[in-house]
């Protein structure tokens, strides 16, 4: 039988610089959001305004135009008021029974990858709805700060419009 030297000072220096080689690639950490709003409206109605795929561009206030593709999954271009930006965003799940749809960025102008995220309305209690828009994503690597305040303003502005929506 054959035995292999050990050599405890050569491995800690492999370790060492497989380590740092394998830090430099790492991406970037996965981050997640989600923000939650109750208003006083039947689930029914809360979703006949949020649920239709394109209709975010009603409740979104950045949003200008929806342009949807009509396939199955259906594929969605939300264009800004301004014209500057354009986020390209796929349905990958939808029950209306359970009053909830999910989607993917294909193309976005934030510094962020493999975003999903889910909106969902659920009833509480006395004709009050539960909405909860949750999200996970990766930042890009020193623009952590930045895809955070993007997000955290998107799902902030669209929740402040639906509870305006439901306020009058």
């Amino acid at each position: 039988m054959t035995t292999i030297p050990f050599y405890p000072r050569q491995m800690a220096a492999c370790t060492a610089v497989l380590g740092l080689v394998l830090l430099d690639t790492t991406p970037a950490f996965a981050a997640t959001i989600s923000r939650s709003l109750e208003v006083k409206a039947q689930v029914a109605d809360v979703w006949s305004l949020i649920g239709p795929f394109c209709a975010i561009k009603n409740w979104l206030p950045p949003v200008g135009q929806c342009i949807e593709d009509g396939k199955a999954p259906p594929t969605r271009i939300l264009v800004t008021k301004d014209g500057k930006a354009a986020f390209v965003e796929s349905e990958t799940a939808r029950n209306d029974a359970e009053h909830s749809y999910s989607y993917k960025f294909l193309a976005s102008p934030l510094p962020v990858s493999d975003y999903t995220a889910t909106i969902k309305v659920m009833a509480k209690s006395d004709g009050w709805s539960v909405i909860t828009w949750s999200g996970s994503y990766r930042p890009e690597n020193g623009k952590e700060k930045a895809a955070d305040e993007a997000l955290n303003g998107v799902y902030e502005a669209g929740l402040a419009e639906i509870r305006t929506r439901f306020s009058k």
